[in-house]
C-alpha cells in the first residue's frame, strides 16, 4: 500500500482518489471510499487490485476499525443532545427515536437539517432521513437523504427503492434481481406467502418492517432518565459561576419532577455538551433518596472540584442537562425531638459528600455476615451496594460493661508464646512481638468450632479469651488445639486489641 510521508495524504494530488481497505476472505476489498473514488466506479466491496487496474495511482490506508468504532461511539453521545433514545444500527448508522422532541425544534425537518448541519460543522459527511418506521428511514436515508416522511406513509415512499436496500444478503438480493424483482414496490404488489416460499421469511419480515406494517424497536444506549431538565443557550457559557447557576436552576426544575412523582433521586447525571461537539458527563450518587436542590449541587461542586481531568468548556456550552436516572419513594420524615434523625441525615450527607469527592467505591461501610468467625464476621463493601442490606448485628453491650469482641483484628491472627497454669486454661504470660505480658486478668474460655463445611478437616476449636496485662492493656487471645490434639500441642494467636 502506498503511504505519503508527514501528514496523512499531504503531499497527495487533490485529484487522487482515497481508498479505506480490509481484509476480506484472505483478499483486500475497499470498505469505504471517498467521493471522486466513487465518481470513478471504485465502491465498497470492490477489490483492491481491480480498483489498481482501473485506477494505477490511488490513495490507500487500512482500516481502523477500533478507531471508526470510538467516532462512532461520540457521534452517538452528541445525539443525545436531540432525544436520549439514541441506538447503534450497524457498523456506521445511528438510530434516533424522536417522538415527541421534534417540537422542540421546530419540526422533524427543521431537526434533521439542524443535525446534520452541525455534522457537517465538524468535518463529518452524513445522511439522514425521518420516517414513521426504522427500517425505512435507514433505507430513505441511503437512497434519498433528507427525506422527512410522515407516518402510514412508508410504503409509498420506498416503493422506488432497488432491493438491495431490504437488507438481505447478497445471495438473496442476487435471487431477487433475476426473478424480476428490482424494487421493492415489485415486492408490495407480491403475496407474502409465495415470497416467504421463494425467499425466506426474513425477507417477508423485512419487508413489513420497511412499509411501516411491523415495527423494530430500538434499544437505546444509555438509560432513560426519570426526571430530565436541560438548558440551550444561544450564548456558550463557559465561567464557573454561568456553570453553577445552571447546574443549581436544572436541580431545582429536577426536584420539582420528583416531587411530583412522590419520588428521590438516588442518581443523578449532568452533560455538558461543548460548541466543538465534545460531550462530559458527571454523576453524583446518594445513599439515599434525595431532591433537596441544594444538596444537589453541593454533591456537583464536590464532584467537580474533585475531577482529576478538569471540565474544559472550550468555546463554551451550549447545552447542559440534568436527569436522575435511579429514584425511589420518598418519604419525610419528622424530626425526633432527640435530634436523632438530624443526625443521622448530617453522616448521610457526609458520606454522599465523601462519594462525590474521592468516588462511591471508595467509602466503605461494615456489613454483617452469616458466620460466628470472627475473621469473617463482616466485610467491608461500598456505601452504595449497601443501602438497604438488612441488620444482623449482635445487641450492643450494657453501658459500663466491656466489650465482647475488639473493634480491630489482626488478618491473619499473629502467633504468641504463651505458658498456661493447667493445659486448658488461660495464660499466665505471653511473649508477643518479642515483649513479655503477665496478665493480671482473664475472661474465658468463649469456644469457637470452625465452619465443617467450608474448611479442612484437620482444623480445630478455638478457645478464646479477654485478657489483661498489669499495664492496664487489653488483647483478645485464643487457643487453637487442645492438649492430646496434635503431636505439637496447642497453639496460641494473637487475634485483635481492646480499644
Amino acid at each position: 500500500m502506498r503511504r505519503i510521508p508527514g501528514a496523512p495524504f499531504a503531499a497527495a494530488p487533490p485529484e487522487a482518489p482515497l481508498l479505506i481497505v480490509e481484509k476480506a476472505k484472505g483478499a483486500l476489498v475497499i470498505a469505504a471510499s471517498d467521493p471522486a473514488a466513487r465518481r470513478l466506479g471504485l465502491a465498497p466491496g470492490l477489490a483492491l487490485a481491480e480498483a489498481r487496474a482501473r485506477v494505477p495511482d490511488p490513495l490507500v490506508a487500512e482500516r481502523d476499525a477500533a478507531a471508526d468504532a470510538a467516532l462512532l461511539e461520540r457521534i452517538a453521545d452528541w445525539c443525545d443532545r436531540y432525544t436520549p433514545l439514541v441506538a447503534e444500527d450497524g457498523e456506521a448508522a445511528l438510530m434516533l427515536d424522536i417522538t415527541g422532541v421534534a417540537h422542540l425544534f421546530a419540526g422533524e425537518a427543521a431537526l434533521l437539517q439542524d443535525c446534520l448541519a452541525r455534522l457537517a460543522a465538524f468535518g463529518i459527511t452524513a445522511r439522514g432521513a425521518i420516517a414513521g418506521a426504522a427500517d425505512a428511514a435507514r433505507a430513505l436515508a441511503r437512497a434519498r437523504p433528507g427525506s422527512v416522511v410522515p407516518a402510514g406513509r412508508e410504503a409509498a415512499a420506498v416503493r422506488n427503492l432497488p432491493v438491495a436496500l431490504i437488507g438481505l444478503d447478497a445471495a438473496a438480493t442476487t435471487a431477487l434481481l433475476r426473478a424480476g424483482l428490482k424494487t421493492i414496490g415489485d415486492l408490495i404488489d407480491r403475496p407474502r406467502a409465495p415470497l416467504a416460499a421463494r425467499f425466506g421469511a426474513d425477507c417477508v419480515a423485512r419487508l413489513a418492517r420497511l412499509t411501516g406494517l411491523a415495527h423494530r424497536p430500538i434499544s437505546p444506549r444509555r438509560l432513560v432518565p426519570v426526571a430530565l431538565a436541560e438548558r440551550i443557550f444561544f450564548e456558550p457559557i463557559a465561567r464557573t459561576e454561568d456553570i453553577e447557576a445552571t447546574l443549581a436552576g436544572l436541580a431545582a426544575d429536577v426536584a420539582r419532577l420528583l416531587e411530583k412523582r412522590g419520588e428521590g433521586g438516588r442518581r443523578f447525571e449532568a452533560v455538558f455538551y461543548r460548541v466543538d461537539g465534545h460531550v462530559r458527563r458527571i454523576a453524583v450518587a446518594t445513599t439515599r433518596p434525595n431532591r433537596d436542590p441544594k444538596a444537589i449541587l453541593t454533591l456537583f461542586r464536590e464532584r467537580l472540584a474533585a475531577l482529576s481531568d478538569p471540565l474544559e468548556a472550550g468555546f463554551g456550552f451550549d447545552l447542559v442537562r440534568l436527569g436522575s436516572f435511579e429514584t425511589e419513594p420518598f418519604a419525610e420524615v419528622a424530626t425526633s425531638l432527640d435530634g436523632r434523625a438530624r443526625a443521622e441525615d448530617a453522616v448521610a450527607d457526609l458520606v454522599d459528600r465523601l462519594g462525590a469527592r474521592f468516588g462511591p467505591e471508595h467509602v466503605l461501610r461494615f456489613l454483617p455476615q452469616d458466620t460466628h468467625l470472627p475473621e469473617r464476621r463482616a466485610r467491608l463493601v461500598p456505601v452504595l451496594s449497601a443501602v438497604g442490606a438488612s441488620g444482623g448485628w449482635e445487641d450492643a453491650v450494657p453501658s459500663g460493661e466491656p466489650p465482647l469482641r475488639p473493634l480491630s483484628l489482626f488478618d491473619p491472627p499473629e502467633p504468641v508464646e504463651a505458658l498456661a497454669e493447667v493445659p486448658d486454661g488461660p495464660p499466665l504470660r505471653f511473649r508477643w512481638r518479642r515483649v513479655l505480658h503477665k496478665v493480671a486478668r482473664a475472661e474465658g474460655p468463649e469456644r469457637i468450632a470452625p465452619e465443617w463445611w467450608r474448611m479442612a478437616d484437620d482444623t480445630l476449636d478455638r478457645d478464646y479469651y479477654r485478657v489483661e496485662d498489669e499495664e492496664g492493656r487489653r488483647f483478645w487471645l485464643y487457643r487453637e488445639g487442645l492438649w492430646g490434639d496434635a503431636a505439637a500441642g496447642p497453639r496460641w494467636y494473637m487475634h485483635g486489641l481492646f480499644a
